[in-house]
């Protein structure tokens, strides 16, 4: 009983603001459907982003107090990871072999470039390498999904968390808007400017706001892509856990604590279990097992939870902390994102434009 009355309050806090942003996401704005239906703000501004925003705006009125304090902690850990699990449990194998072939290749180079490239921008701009990877991967993965599954095997602060989110949203923000012009100016067809957002668009609300302004077309090509982007989390996680690894044992070695770094830092300590779940419940969905109404469920539930810690380290998060890192995360950002760009839509003109329609209009 006492364990609940402290985590409880946190916990309660978050979830409030957690519904609170999904209200606000589902408020109609004034951009009209080709059905003549009004898209929503979660349109173009993800849930999560709008209880990341809610919850730093709260913390200024929270910081004198301790009784949120341990249940926002266990939101933004635990909690975290249990939506994350839950998130397997949307996705199959199938989709990654269906569209695997014909993205895997763009994926591969972005990925290469956002990790490759923002390790020289980053210590370049005399970034935190947590802080420099945090945007890598927000940018080269799933935005907010990728940066909050990475945090906690690399041990980041929210601090690092808010302000990779925040660079990651403010260029999706942007994107929404130019990728549908800049698509139809150069003229491409609905599966290679489908391919184009799916693999350079950050987080998954971004994507399909800038896949379907194109076509509706593109825009079921886009999310097919992006699911399948996202289990690039999977190797991902794992190689970060294995350089915190190596991270851990040189500081032991340094500090004169070589039995220490051998016994204690163990890739077993830091293996990122909560990923073996999510893989494993990919798994069983992808033999039909898990009916598609608890599937859609579980998305549902994860990306709720996902909100809600995102909340928490929202409301553990100050604007004054994140003003002491200036502008160079976000340049850093920005050049990321901008490269993710021009990466992507140059390795689909070698493969060939010709080739991603004929493939892509065979998978729709």
């Amino acid at each position: 009983m006492r364990t609940i009355k402290k985590y409880a309050p946190g916990l309660a806090l978050s979830l409030i603001v957690a519904a609170v942003a999904t209200m606000i996401a589902k408020i109609p704005v004034g951009v009209i459907n080709t059905d003549g239906s009004l898209n929503s703000i979660g349109s173009y501004i993800g849930a999560s982003v709008i209880a990341l925003f809610i919850g730093m705006g709260l913390h200024r009125f929270l910081k004198k107090t301790e009784v949120f304090s341990h249940g926002i902690k266990f939101t933004s850990k635990k909690v975290l990871k249990f939506a994350i699990i839950l998130l397997g449990g949307s996705m199959t194998i199938g989709t990654v072999m269906k569209v695997g072939s014909i993205s895997l290749e763009v994926m591969f180079f972005t990925l290469l470039t956002c990790f490759g490239g923002g390790y020289f921008i980053g210590k370049a701009l005399g970034l935190d390498w947590k802080l420099s990877n945090l945007i890598s991967a927000g940018t080269g993965i799933c935005g907010g999904s990728a940066i909050a599954a990475i945090a906690p095997v690399i041990d980041a602060e929210d601090n690092d968390i808010a302000y990779a989110i925040s660079a990651t949203f403010l260029f999706d923000m942007a994107m929404i808007v130019l990728f549908p012009l800049m698509g139809k100016a150069v003229g491409l067809s609905d599966q290679v400017y489908g391919l184009w957002a799916g693999t350079a668009v950050n987080d998954t609300s971004s994507v399909v706001a800038a896949g379907y302004a194109f076509s509706e077309i593109a825009g079921d090509f886009a999310t097919m892509v992006k699911l399948t982007r996202t289990l690039s989390i999977i190797p991902t996680v794992i190689v970060f856990a294995l350089i915190e690894v190596h991270i851990k044992r040189k500081e032991a070695a340094r500090l004169g604590r070589v039995s220490d770094a051998k016994a204690n830092v163990s890739f077993v300590k830091l293996f990122p279990w909560f990923i073996l779940g999510f893989v494993v419940l990919a798994v069983i969905n992808s033999t039909g097992i898990i009916p598609v109404s608890v599937s859609h469920a579980a998305k549902d539930i994860s990306k709720f939870l996902m909100v809600a810690a995102l909340a928490a380290i929202g409301l553990n998060t100050s604007y004054g902390d994140m003003k002491k890192s200036g502008i160079k995360p976000m340049l850093h950002g920005f050049i990321i994102s901008l490269l993710v760009v021009i990466v992507a839509l140059a390795v689909e003109y070698f493969i060939g434009f010709d080739v991603i329609t004929a493939v892509g209009s065979k998978m729709i």
